[in-house]
C-alpha cells in the first residue's frame, strides 16, 4: 500500500469539530477494537467517559497536534503532520519560551584511532548483517516539507488507552530498591519492570554513547505491557528524585501506538520519571530539526529468526560548545536534541550509561508475563536468533568516540530474560539479550 497526501480540512468551526470527534469516538467505544497484528484486544478500555473528560483530552490532542502545512497517511495508518520547525510542541515549554533552535551541532562526535593492543579478540562471524532499518512512512519517496519536522498524529483512541490524561506519553517506573549497591544501574522489577542491560561504572564523565541494535518484532501479551531496546544516558541520584535520564531506542508498545510494529522512540525526565519528560513529542522538550524522521514512526525492515538480520545505529551526545543534548540516527543522521536547559544533571555531564532491554511483566493471570524482550530468543542462540547491541562506545570529555571495554552485565531474572558480553574486532563490545518471558523454568 502506498502512501498518499491527505488534504487537510481548514475552516471548521471549532465546535463542529469537537461535534466531530465526539462522533469518532461514540463509534470508537461502540466497536470493540482487536489489533490484527498482535490480536490484542483493546475493549476493556472502551468505558463510558464524562463530557468533561472528553473536552480535557480534546484540549491537549489539539495542544500537541500542532497545525500542518501538509499531512502524510503511513502504510501502517500513521497520519503524519509536517509542522512548521518553529510551531514544533518542544517550544511551549516554560524554559523554552526564548529558545533558539539550533540548526547543526557544534561538532559531531571524533572517533578514536585503535592501540595495537586494542584491536584484539578473534574475527567475530557475526558480520553478516542485511542492512539498516528505516521507516515506512517515506516509502515511496514521500517527505515533509523543508522547514518542516514530521510529527506523529496523536488520537483519542491513543490517549484513551493511557490509565489516564497525566500518564498519557509517561513511563511507568519501577520503586527504588533499597538494597541496591551504590554502583549498580537503576533496574529494579517493583512494579514489573525487568531488564537485561549492560552499563559503565559511575566513576567516570560520560558526554554521550553509542551503538547499532538489531531490531524485531517481539510479542505483547497485554495491552499496557511494553518491550523496548535502548541507551540510557543517566545521572543523579538513583535513589532520589532528581534522576535525569536521555532515552532513545526501538519499543513495541501496544498501549502508546495501538499496534504491535517497533517503532523509534525517545524518552527523557529530570525528575525520576514522576512529572517530567515524556516519549517522543508528546509533550514539549525535545526539539526536532530533521524533515525525514518521524520520532515514534515505525521501522522497518525487522529482523527474522534464522534469515536477514536488520538494525539501527543510535548516538546520543553534548554538543560541547552549546550544551545541548543531539541524537542522530542511522549514519549519523541529525534527528534533533534536548535542550540543555531542560536538566539539572545533565546540564554538566552524564555518571553512567546503559545499553539493554527492559519489558513490562504485570503478571496479569498470576504467571509471568509471555511478553517477548528481543528477539524472544535468549542470549545463547547467538547470531540470526538472538537480538543483539553491537559497536557499543561512549563518548569522552574531549568529545571522542570509543569503544567500551569494563561493562558490566545485569538481568534480574535470568530464567525469563539473560544478557552475554564479548568483544570482537568487527562488533567490538557487543552482546546478545533477550528471552521469552513466560517458560517451564521463569512461572
Amino acid at each position: 500500500m502506498a502512501c498518499h497526501i491527505v488534504a487537510k480540512k481548514r475552516g471548521v468551526p471549532s465546535h463542529l469539530l469537537l461535534h466531530l470527534h465526539l462522533l469518532v469516538l461514540l463509534s470508537f467505544l461502540l466497536v470493540a477494537k482487536f489489533d490484527v497484528v498482535s490480536g490484542l484486544n483493546y475493549t476493556k478500555y472502551n468505558k463510558q467517559l464524562s463530557s468533561l473528560r472528553l473536552e480535557r483530552i480534546q484540549k491537549h490532542l489539539e495542544k500537541i497536534n500542532k497545525p500542518a502545512l501538509m499531512t502524510i497517511e503511513s502504510p501502517d495508518g500513521d497520519i503524519i503532520d509536517c509542522v512548521h520547525k518553529r510551531k514544533q510542541p518542544a517550544l511551549d515549554h516554560p524554559l523554552l519560551k526564548s529558545h533558539k533552535i539550533q540548526r547543526a551541532p557544534s561538532e559531531m562526535p571524533k572517533v578514536k584511532m585503535l592501540k595495537p593492543d586494542e584491536a584484539r579478540g578473534s574475527r567475530s562471524n557475526e558480520a553478516g548483517v542485511k542492512g539498516s532499518a528505516w521507516q515506512m512512512w517515506h516509502r515511496n519517496g514521500t517527505r515533509c516539507p523543508k522547514g518542516t519536522v514530521p510529527i506523529r498524529r496523536s488520537s483519542m483512541q491513543d490517549v484513551l488507552r493511557a490509565k489516564s490524561l497525566f500518564d498519557f506519553g509517561k513511563k511507568q517506573h519501577g520503586f527504588i530498591n533499597p538494597t541496591r549497591r551504590t554502583d549498580a544501574p537503576d533496574v529494579v522489577s517493583g512494579n514489573g519492570h525487568e531488564h537485561a542491560i549492560a552499563y559503565t561504572g559511575t566513576s567516570q564523565e560520560v558526554y554521550g554513547a553509542k551503538a547499532t541494535i538489531s531490531v524485531w518484532d517481539p510479542s505483547i501479551q497485554e495491552v499496557n505491557e511494553f518491550s523496548l531496546s535502548q541507551i540510557w544516558i543517566l545521572s543523579g541520584a538513583f535513589d532520589g528524585t532528581d534522576l535525569n535520564s536521555i532515552e532513545a531506542g526501538w519499543q513495541v508498545s501496544p498501549e502508546l501506538y495501538g499496534d504491535s510494529r517497533p517503532r523509534l522512540f525517545t524518552y527523557w525526565t529530570t525528575d525520576s520519571y514522576q512529572a517530567t519528560g515524556c516519549y517522543n513529542l508528546l509533550c514539549a522538550g525535545f526539539v526536532q530539526t530533521n524533515s525525514r524522521i518521524a520520532i515514534g514512526a515505525a521501522i522497518s525492515p525487522v529482523s527474522q529468526y534464522g534469515a536477514n538480520q536488520y538494525d539501527i545505529t543510535i548516538l546520543i551526545w553534548k554538543d560541547p560548545k552549546i550544551g545541548n543534548w543531539w541524537m542522530g540516527f542511522g549514519d549519523n543522521t541529525l534527528v534533533g536534541y534536548w535542550p540543555a536547559e531542560l536538566f539539572t544533571h545533565l546540564a554538566d555531564h552524564a555518571t553512567m550509561v546503559e545499553w539493554g532491554g527492559e519489558v513490562v511483566n504485570s503478571r496479569a493471570n498470576g504467571k509471568h508475563t509471555s511478553t517477548q524482550m528481543g528477539s524472544g530468543h535468549f542470549a545463547e542462540n547467538g547470531f540470526g536468533k538472538s537480538s543483539y547491541f553491537r559497536n557499543l562506545e561512549v563518548v569522552d570529555a574531549d568529545n571522542s568516540l570509543s569503544s567500551v571495554h569494563d561493562i558490566s552485565t545485569l538481568a534480574e531474572n535470568t530464567n525469563c530474560y539473560n544478557i552475554k558480553s564479548s568483544y570482537s574486532t568487527e562488533w567490538g563490545t557487543y552482546f546478545y539479550y533477550g528471552g521469552p518471558g513466560n517458560n517451564p523454568r521463569c512461572p
